[in-house]
């Protein structure tokens, strides 16, 4: 993975001695309080131009309402925001674009109906003298946007659609690098890339800011903060709590400011004794569509009771796509899955549900909650409860079996009836976990475990799957993290270009060996 060193911070010299240049945003005692609960609680913080700034926090810490504010989704309930040292109304997201302020966000915008090149432009498209779109340079600055991202093999007139996640996030800041803006705020840009175009990403962050360009990166990834960043604002329950420049400070200190606590970083997995083959994928492949070319064309592998699996590689590998075919999602074009010895081929995911699979997908907002209905709901959505307490009422049931989950993993949520939304992302996570623990399945998939969670969530997280594991399920876990795969794995399953090309156990490797595995170099 290539990163641009991180851009030294430069005074500019004027009337002989050098001064700090008035920043070109500052945000000052901002306050933010929803439905009479305060969320923001007097924060303040400024960029320079060319300024690379950490913003961290945990989970419900404000960092989302901080990128609200500036980018005019929301007002403040009382503070300023200044541009160029004067204060401004950001009074919506088209008065925020106007100021020079951009943002990519966590949770994806894209409109999935538009062409990558139309979605790229949304908002913006280049008009010729005649007044008419001039598609031509919509689909050429495409791109070249892409091209700078490492992206030559996208077809920018295909649907948003029919790209992965990982992919849609590499449009999404390909759209707001087309936008000439004068900050670009970065919430969790890399929750589902992989080394390589974080790699890609971190060239791309240090010319901008050679350019002038300020940035706000929003990261629960700490070796991207030094990577990337000069200087870093911590948040803890609305507050700013630390700041300062990033090469004086340790990891430690930033995770205990952080947490408000110390958090156990922990390490490798214990290789466990293996089980019985639970699962075996043999040759698989996807079905051809008429729309987008088949991303899976030979993967095997083989997984077995109490064992825990990486499938590692970087977008358009095929590590989503084969989870789908697996979980009855997308049909199954050749080859064969055998589940406990029997030929496996669901033609739905209740059946691969029936059948004892489970499945916790990568867009947690998109395909695994209903945002808007209660946290219980939620957790039961897979039917955990039947027929384990079939002499209660549903509603009862449910509660009794999700309190336990409650008190051990230590989901906080205000009731079990309020939106799961409410919740921060690691406590969707764990109760996306717990819907498909209650079930006892004998092979679980997990797709991208941790995206955008915080440093303590992680690792409760990782100490789940650990514990489900331990319990004889066969545990498979897609992830862009190489140091996520290694420390969870007791063998890693290397997939690129949508066959299987490299297994090793997850004791014994490296985030160079992967990486090289998973691109090009191994050829």
């Amino acid at each position: 993975m290539t990163i641009h060193p991180r851009p030294d911070t430069v005074d500019v010299e004027t009337s002989g001695r050098a001064e700090r240049p008035v920043p070109f945003v500052a945000a000052v005692g901002l306050v933010k309080r929803f439905f009479g609960v305060t969320v923001l609680d007097g924060v303040s913080l400024s960029l320079r131009e060319g300024e690379v700034r950490a913003l961290l926090g945990e989970n419900g810490a404000g960092k989302s309402t901080v990128i609200n504010l500036l980018s005019g989704v929301f007002p403040a309930d009382s503070g300023a925001i200044e541009v160029d040292g004067t204060p401004v109304a950001l009074d919506g997201p088209r008065a925020a674009d106007k100021a020079g302020i951009s943002v990519i966000r966590q949770e994806l915008s894209l409109f999935p109906d538009l062409s990558v090149a139309e979605a790229i432009f949304a908002g913006h498209l280049p008009i010729t003298s005649l007044r008419l779109v001039d598609w031509k340079r919509v689909q050429q600055a495409a791109r070249d946007a892409l091209a700078q991202l490492g992206i030559s093999s996208f077809d920018v007139r295909r649907p948003v659609a029919s790209l992965s996640i990982a992919q849609q996030q590499m449009v999404e800041i390909a759209r707001a690098l087309t936008r000439k803006s004068r900050l670009v705020i970065m919430d969790e840009p890399t929750a589902s890339l992989s080394p390589e175009e974080v790699g890609h990403l971190g060239e791309i962050i240090g010319r901008l800011s050679r350019e002038g360009v300020a940035i706000l990166y929003v990261s629960h990834r700490l070796d991207e903060i030094r990577a990337f960043c000069q200087t870093y604002t911590v948040l803890r329950d609305g507050r700013m709590v630390e700041e300062g420049d990033v090469a004086g400070v340790g990891n430690a200190q930033l995770i205990r400011a952080m947490a408000g606590r110390d958090v156990k970083i922990g390490g490798r997995r214990q290789a466990a004794a293996p089980g019985d083959i639970v699962l075996a994928v043999r040759n698989l492949a996807a079905r051809a569509s008429g729309r987008a070319p088949a991303r899976v064309t030979n993967i095997s592998f083989d997984l077995r009771a109490g064992e825990i699996v990486g499938l590692a590689g970087i977008v358009g590998a095929g590590r989503s796509e084969t989870a789908s075919m697996i979980f009855g999602i997308d049909p199954i074009g050749a080859g064969e899955i055998h589940l406990g010895g029997q030929r496996f081929s669901p033609s739905s995911t209740t059946e691969a549900i029936r059948a004892g699979l489970g499945l916790v997908p990568e867009d947690r907002k998109g395909q695994a909650i209903l945002p808007e209905r209660a946290v219980l709901e939620n957790f039961a959505l897979a039917g955990a409860c039947q027929p384990r307490y079939r002499w209660l009422n549903d509603l009862t049931a449910e509660k009794l079996l999700f309190s336990g989950f409650i008190e051990r993993l230590g989901i906080r949520a205000s009731s079990f009836h309020a939106p799961i939304a409410t919740l921060s992302g690691g406590n969707q996570q764990k109760v996306i976990l717990s819907r498909w623990i209650a079930r006892r399945p004998k092979v679980l998939i997990v797709d991208e475990p941790t995206r955008g969670i915080d440093i303590g969530a992680k690792e409760d997280v990782h100490a789940l799957m650990r514990d489900i594991a331990s319990q004889g399920v066969a545990v498979l876990v897609i992830s862009s993290d190489l140091p996520e795969l290694m420390a969870l794995s007791d063998r890693i399953v290397v997939l690129r270009e949508g066959r299987s090309v490299f297994e090793t156990a997850g004791a014994s490797a490296s985030a160079e060996e992967l990486m090289t595995k998973m691109t090009r170099q191994a050829d």
